[in-house]
């Protein structure tokens, strides 16, 4: 069974300030070892798939909230993986 840390991924790039604000609410609600952070920018094949709609938050490798990132989109969110049982 994986945990949140597996689950969550924050597509972000550097000087972003709406990443930023996504980072304060995960570190918030998960810790800042409660997920994964990408930088985009590391990878062509990201800056062609996320260009600017950064920052992204995939669950399970699926994108799932795009900016701008919210707390009660992320409390959403979280609410899934407390109800699938898997979390």
């Amino acid at each position: 069974m994986s945990g949140p840390g597996q689950r969550i991924t924050l597509y972000e790039r550097a000087d972003c300030h709406l990443c930023e604000e996504a980072r304060v609410l995960l570190d918030a609600m998960l810790g800042p070892d409660g997920y994964t952070r990408i930088d985009v920018d590391g990878d062509d094949g990201l800056v062609l798939r996320y260009g600017f709609r950064v920052p992204v938050v995939a669950l399970d490798g699926r994108d799932r909230l795009e900016a701008p990132i919210t707390a009660p989109d992320l409390r959403a969110l979280m609410a899934e993986l407390e109800t699938d049982g898997r979390a």
